[in-house]
């Protein structure tokens, strides 16, 4: 099979914002949008309702990755916010075990908006992981 077909069974992710990295993912929820739909019932017209767009709506996104040293840069950014929010451009990129990229998504107007960092108990012996989780108002290339 070539490797251009591969699906990407071990895919991590990769968050940048404004160009600078803040490292890899191991797991990435919430890549969606919403369009919501106003019926509109047109006089005489009995065969269908008009389905009109009217706003799209964006989910929040969750990284989430084992304690690294990128975690600093994170915390950087979310102190960033305190003294003047600013809101860059972002990309995710999903990338298959040998670096190659299975796909990209831009995002427009980034904001970090809850990080939760580990656990930490000497009874539960799991791996030290966090949670970065961004809002933003949109897609783009």
């Amino acid at each position: 099979m070539s490797s251009d077909l591969d699906p990407g069974s071990t895919i991590f992710f990769t968050l940048t914002i404004d160009g600078q990295s803040l490292g890899a993912f191991n797991g990435c929820e919430g890549l969606a949008s919403t369009v919501e739909v106003e019926q509109y019932r047109e006089g005489g017209n009995n065969g269908f309702v008009w389905q009109l767009p009217t706003r799209v709506t964006f989910s929040t996104i969750r990284l989430t990755r084992p304690l690294t040293p990128d975690t600093s840069k994170v915390a950087a950014w979310i102190s960033s916010v305190t003294t003047g929010v600013t809101r860059p451009t972002a990309q995710i990129s999903a990338l298959r075990a040998d670096g190659s990229q299975v796909a990209r998504w831009g995002l427009i107007d980034v904001l970090p908006v809850s990080w939760q960092g580990p656990s930490l108990d000497p009874a539960n012996p799991g791996v030290a992981t966090e949670v970065l989780e961004i809002a933003h108002h949109g897609f783009t290339d």
